[in-house]
């Protein structure tokens, strides 16, 4: 709610407590809630206008405003996710949303038989490696 956690209310709580006293607050608070009511009303009716209006169109006018909802919810985590998964953890992709694979699949780059060494063989050596 607003971006407001249990700790921060609670001290709001305790300081309308204090400035407007305890008879006081329950008016204020319900008067609050009506304002809050009659705004998310105005808001749902302007849009609502919006949409008898335009028809069609209004879709095509929130689709920009979809697209930059989804920016604004893309956070780093999601970012990694998506580059090193290429696809978001919410898609049936075949992870996890830990990054894990749901199933164990077989590896696809099989690498070659490596043969044991034979006496007195070095071992390969990558100078750029060191």
């Amino acid at each position: 709610m607003f971006g407001i956690s249990g700790g921060e209310l609670l001290v709001l709580i305790v300081a309308g407590l204090f400035i407007l006293g305890p008879e006081r607050l329950p008016s204020a608070a319900a008067w609050l809630a009506k304002g809050i009511r009659q705004v998310r009303d105005y808001a749902n009716g302007a849009r609502d206008q919006l949409r008898s209006e335009l028809g069609p169109e209004f879709d095509e006018l929130r689709k920009p405003l979809e697209d930059l909802r989804t920016l604004r919810e893309f956070n780093p985590k999601r970012a990694i996710t998506r580059h090193l998964l290429d696809d978001y953890p919410g898609e049936d992709n075949g992870y996890k949303p830990n990054g894990f694979a749901s199933a164990p699949t077989p590896p696809t780059n099989q690498r070659p038989e490596q043969r044991p060494l034979s006496p007195g063989e070095r071992p390969p050596f990558d100078p750029d490696a060191t």
